[in-house]
């Protein structure tokens, strides 16, 4: 019995799939290889299908899977557009959303910024990544790309005497172009997630 989540996969690839090839691929950021499609969903290879979306070579079919179904149904044709980056408070309707993106994207990512930094550079390469522009201060700071078209900004401080360790994620300023704004409070909490993986192992 498929679940809830593969269902819901299955509707969005359907739908996204309906559009001329050449233009899913324009809209994906991706490479076409036959009749799947190719590109870095967060820090794993991806190859989109429409009757499944892969990563690493295995089936997803959960959360992970309906945000990358999201940006498959909802693209545009638009470059990505990195500057200036938005808070995700600062986009319309935001407010249900902002107490939860708080606490699943920026604080879990807290108690693990000193290890953060020790591995940025396999961050970075895993997210396609590259330092922050200098207008984002802070101890570290790194642009990630956990879909082709998205980018997040993640602003990093670690803990001294007076302060506790923080983190703060930005969205490339067009991201509402490539995904519902629930979809893009999903990407931040499994975005950060990767990144803690990376991180600690």
């Amino acid at each position: 019995m498929q679940s809830n989540y593969a269902k819901i996969i299955k509707d969005n690839l359907s739908r996204a799939f309906s559009v001329d090839p050449a233009q899913l691929e324009r809209r994906l950021g991706a490479r076409r290889e036959g009749a799947s499609y190719v590109f870095s969903a967060f820090g794993r290879d991806c190859v989109l299908t429409r009757n499944g979306i892969f990563l690493d070579g295995e089936p997803e079919q959960g959360p992970v899977g309906i945000v990358i179904s999201l940006y498959a149904l909802h693209a545009s044709d638009e470059p990505i557009e990195l500057e200036p980056f938005r808070a995700f408070k600062d986009f319309p309707d935001s407010m249900p959303y902002q107490g939860a993106f708080k606490a699943n994207a920026e604080t879990p990512l807290t108690p693990h910024v000193e290890k953060i930094k020790q591995g940025r550079e396999t961050i970075l390469q895993r997210f396609n990544g590259h330092e922050a522009p200098a207008e984002l201060r802070g101890d570290l700071a790194l642009v990630l790309y956990p879909l082709p078209k998205v980018a997040l900004a993640y602003i990093f401080y670690l803990p001294d005497e007076e302060f506790p360790a923080s983190a703060t994620c930005l969205f490339s300023h067009n991201a509402l172009s490539f995904m519902p704004l629930d979809g893009l409070a999903d990407l931040g909490e499994y975005t950060s997630k990767a990144i803690i993986e990376l991180a600690i192992t």
